[in-house]
């Protein structure tokens, strides 16, 4: 058992993946993801999260994540946000401009629930291309760059997916490096 588990450890660390605490629940923001919970409910504990939970409260938008859906949400970390100028996640959380936060935070969630394998077949199928219909009504653009999950954003501003298939009870999140916006 011992050896099969090492074994294990040195081909996974050998073909570039991280071994979890748990095989089965990815690490997000130094925290356990569980798929027996929602979005909401996992977010809340991310530590990388915390700009975007504060977004999702301010925008009146922990109910509707939090229910049924499905979806996909593409993530930014807090460290995302912060490659935005500065001042705008203030200027967002204002109550005056929570139309605008929410435009912002709905064009990051699609209605669904897609995987990385699902969405890297979509791009196959559209010769390196995939085009999904956000929430907000927008569109996200999805192709492979190094073997890396990239999205592009009406404005033409590109993000990567950093951490994949963090499978929630009503969804997927996928953890992005960048803003993206409608």
């Amino acid at each position: 058992m011992r050896r099969t588990l090492l074994q294990f450890t040195a081909a996974a660390l050998m073909v570039g993946f991280a071994v979890p605490a748990s095989a089965q629940n990815p690490m997000v923001g130094g925290k356990e993801m569980f798929p027996s919970k929602d979005i909401i409910d996992n977010a809340v504990n991310s530590a990388d999260h915390t700009t975007l939970v504060a977004a999702v409260k301010a925008a009146g938008l922990v109910e509707t994540l939090k229910g049924k859906g499905p979806f996909t949400v593409f993530a930014p970390t807090n460290a995302a946000f912060e490659k935005l100028p500065a001042g705008t996640v203030p200027m967002l959380l204002e109550p005056g401009n929570k139309g605008t936060l929410v435009a912002v935070l709905t064009y990051h969630v699609v209605p669904g629930k897609y995987n990385s394998k699902q969405i890297a077949s979509m791009i196959k199928k559209g010769d390196g291309t995939a085009m999904l219909t956000t929430v907000q009504g927008g569109s996200l653009w999805f192709m492979m760059h190094d073997g890396k999950l990239m999205l592009k954003d009406a404005k033409g501003g590109m993000s990567m997916v950093t951490i994949a298939d963090v499978k929630q009870k009503n969804g997927y999140i996928h953890v992005i490096d960048t803003v993206v916006m409608p």
